[in-house]
């Protein structure tokens, strides 16, 4: 074989071998999509079987009332159907630009999700058959404990953390999605975070930071000292770090005080433990002046992370 002709073979093997990663790459990215898809489906599925579909049955709130409470939550559990169905046959890219065609529903839920929590406070001081109701749904097993305040901005959460692959779609796709963003600049900024956190030293509310996620987390200390439980709230460029405030206290008692902010431009994420199927997981952040590491005996919950904060970072 001529010298020409070696490098012709290398350089198509080359090409091949890149146009094989780049498969495997979107076949990963799709398969990991989907999962979460469907997690996401079933705890909005919650929602819609046990508060909204009972609710309209049994009249316990006006409509008026339950339509700004829940907003267009059918519509999006539907639009998401629809991605998990491309999804299922493997059509990712089909499948997101579809989806951007529910784009204005996210804008509609995120403008109404603050006076939505508002009715919803309101109903649960007012509306005694409400407030029973409400505490009975939430005790069944399927919740977890999780209660309905926690599970109405899943779908903004769940936005989120579809941006990245959206981004890297066609052009009109990614133009779709910068017009959206640009006109929701506070879209994944929730309403419970901010009143809840004392001498916090930034704004978890400004333009252009998403909110993604939030949780408690344990810190291992450098020092041999005592595990810490921290509350984390991640936005898309800074991650705050909270602790309660002493139950004692007048005013703050169940507040949570901020303990760190900490700047996600200059951060790397590794994950320490937790690739296998062990018990719980531990993530290194590292930052020039500090490296942080956070434990969970979940280790789902510390995969989620680690996917959460590698986007961010991103």
């Amino acid at each position: 074989m001529s010298a020409s002709s070696l490098l012709f073979a290398v350089g198509a093997n080359t090409v091949e071998d890149q146009r094989a990663r780049w498969e495997r790459k979107r076949s990963r990215t799709a398969k990991e999509l989907l999962e979460t898809e469907h997690k996401y489906l079933e705890q909005l599925d919650l929602v819609l079987t046990y508060f909204v579909t009972i609710l309209k049955a049994k009249g316990t709130l006006k409509p008026a009332v339950l339509e700004t409470i829940f907003g267009p939550l059918e519509s999006l559990y539907s639009a998401s159907h629809v991605l998990s169905f491309h999804l299922e046959k493997g059509n990712l890219g089909p499948g997101l630009e579809n989806f951007c065609q529910s784009l204005d529903l996210y804008g509609h839920y995120a403008d109404n999700l603050e006076q939505a929590n508002k009715t919803l406070k309101e109903q649960l001081r007012k509306n005694k058959s409400f407030r029973r109701f409400k505490k009975l749904q939430e005790a069944r097993p399927q919740f977890q404990g999780r209660e309905l305040e926690d599970l109405l901005p899943l779908p903004l959460q769940r936005l989120h953390q579809k941006l990245p692959n959206l981004t890297r779609q066609p052009a009109r796709v990614a133009h779709t999605l910068f017009l959206f963003v640009s006109s929701h600049p506070f879209l994944f900024i929730p309403s419970r975070p901010s009143p809840d956190l004392t001498a916090v030293s930034v704004s978890p509310a400004c333009p252009g930071r998403w909110y993604i996620r939030e949780g408690w987390l344990l810190v291992v200390p450098s020092k041999g000292e005592e595990l810490k439980r921290r509350m984390f709230f991640l936005f898309s460029d800074i991650l705050i770090a909270a602790k309660p405030c002493h139950p004692l206290h007048l005013l703050n008692s169940n507040k949570l005080s901020c303990q760190a902010v900490y700047p996600l431009h200059q951060c790397s994420v590794d994950k320490v433990f937790g690739h296998t199927q062990s018990q719980g997981g531990l993530l290194s952040l590292s930052f020039p002046q500090k490296t942080l590491l956070l434990m969970s005996s979940n280790q789902q919950e510390i995969h989620d992370w680690y996917r959460s904060l590698t986007a961010a970072v991103r």
